[in-house]
């Protein structure tokens, strides 16, 4: 991160004057004070990247002003001068921390110098920081990512192929399957790692400010833009840009995306310069670009420079098998969050969620759980405490039936209430009834109506069965 804003204050009219034209002159933003307490008031109310500071002024001197900013802002970096080149000067400065401590009269090369050592300094903390954070995510993705299903081997496997190189990666799946996490991962297996890993969303962002987001703009491009900004795109320089939810980009920028592919450059809005920019690009999407192109709404050269490397996330109904291990992992965290004991599901609720089919996926998993660990007072989830779930069974070849048994402790615990309060003998005959009616209706949809196979099915008289239809109220359709 490069030095912006610079405060320089003398109680020397000329010196302020002399440092304020060289500093402009180099980009740097300036703020100047006659004195030490208006330099305090400005460092309170303002932000400074680098303060310089003559150590003889009006009121509060050069070093008392130090102190102040080492209990207010930590973070400024101070340059403290001196017409007297004396030894305690010096140690005093560093002493109280100052960056570093210049004798007038000096060369402006000096300054110069300084700035480019705090600069370098500062570029080094910075990707020091960001490669601790990096190793701290990738520690914690490799927790995060779980799942032991083939879909998802396979899945780790493309990871590990794709990610050593800069190919472009297009992920593909339903929204919730975690297309930022295998970005991620992608990202911080890479030789990208300790370089910034940028996440933008397409659709979340109105279309008139995506351009800015992504390309940056120049001051005075346009109302409002008092001052130049990085996009995304620079931002990410040396790292990974993972471009979410690309499907809903409009046209226009498609084509400049595609320019990036192609040239490595882009181009702020309102300025005329093509910059330079290494960046690898992860794309994401929940829409079939397939199709996208052939009604004409997504470019099909940049769906072509995209899709190098396809990656397919399937949705959790398609791998069931990884749900119990899921489930483990969301408890622990949310309990975690909450700082609560790790609660557990029963056996019957854990059979209730391995058979929902998850219309939100995996981030719908976690919702639920989360809600059920903030509501439930026990240590032991049971179906009770999900019974906003409602599994649609026999609908769809991919919704596995839900167990009987986990199905009768619902339907037992959201209907009846309190056992105390019924009257003896009641409970059997209440529970054949509720699920009597339902049990043939499914036996009979699956059947297709055939009276004869479904009482061969449920082992009743074919006379009983329709008798029952009868009591019932079921409604038999044929095809």
């Amino acid at each position: 991160m490069s030095l912006n804003k610079i405060l320089v204050a003398d109680d020397e009219e000329s010196m302020r004057w002399v440092l304020s034209k060289a500093l402009k002159r180099k980009g740097f933003s300036v703020d100047l004070a006659k004195d030490g307490d208006e330099a305090l008031r400005m460092i309170q109310s303002s932000h400074y990247d680098m303060a310089i500071l003559d150590i003889k002024m009006p009121g509060l001197s050069g070093l008392e002003l130090l102190d102040q900013i080492r209990e207010i802002k930590k973070e400024l970096l101070v340059v403290i001068m001196t017409a007297e080149a004396s030894m305690k000067n010096a140690v005093e400065a560093m002493k109280r921390g100052a960056y570093d401590y210049i004798t007038k009269p000096f060369d402006l090369d000096v300054i110069d110098a300084i700035i480019e050592k705090i600069d370098k300094a500062r570029e080094m903390t910075s990707q020091v920081s960001l490669l601790k954070e990096e190793l701290k995510d990738r520690y914690q993705l490799e927790k995060t990512i779980i799942g032991n299903s083939q879909a998802m081997r396979e899945i780790y496997k493309t990871i590990g192929k794709v990610a050593p190189s800069d190919i472009t990666v297009l992920i593909q799946g339903e929204s919730g399957t975690g297309k930022e996490l295998i970005a991620r991962a992608i990202h911080f297996n890479s030789k990208r790692l300790g370089k910034p890993f940028i996440a933008i969303n397409c659709a979340a962002i109105p279309k008139e400010l995506l351009e800015s987001e992504l390309f940056g703009f120049e001051k005075g491009a346009f109302t409002g833009a008092v001052e130049r900004k990085l996009g995304k795109f620079e931002q990410a320089n040396g790292g990974t840009i993972f471009l979410d939810e690309i499907g809903d980009m409009p046209l226009d920028l498609q084509a400049k995306i595609l320019r990036v592919l192609q040239e490595k450059e882009v181009t702020r809005t309102g300025g005329n310069q093509s910059i330079t920019v290494d960046t690898r690009i992860v794309a994401a999407t929940n829409q079939n670009l397939e199709g996208s192109v052939r009604e004409k709404t997504f470019r099909e050269d940049l769906y072509y420079r995209l899709n190098v490397v396809p990656i397919n996330l399937v949705s959790l109904r398609e791998r069931k098998e990884d749900i119990p291990l899921l489930v483990e992992y969301f408890l622990k965290k949310a309990c975690a969050e909450m700082e609560m004991p790790t609660k557990q599901c029963s056996h019957e609720a854990l059979s209730l969620l391995s058979s929902y089919s998850w219309p939100g996926n995996v981030r719908e998993l976690e919702n639920t759980i989360k809600r059920a660990v903030i509501l439930s007072s026990d240590p032991l989830l049971t179906v009770e405490d999900f019974s906003g779930l409602r599994p649609n069974i026999g609908t769809s070849s991919r919704n596995e039936e839900l167990s009987l048994e986990a199905l009768v402790e619902m339907k037992l615990r959201s209907s009846l209430g309190n056992l105390d309060k019924m009257e003896s003998g009641d409970l059997y005959g209440l529970i054949l009834e509720q699920m009597e009616r339902p049990l043939i209706r499914f036996v009979l949809e699956k059947t297709r109506g055939n009276q004869v196979k479904a009482a061969e099915i449920l082992g009743i008289n074919r006379n009983t069965l329709r008798k029952k239809i009868q009591e019932l109220d079921i409604e038999v359709k044929k095809d």
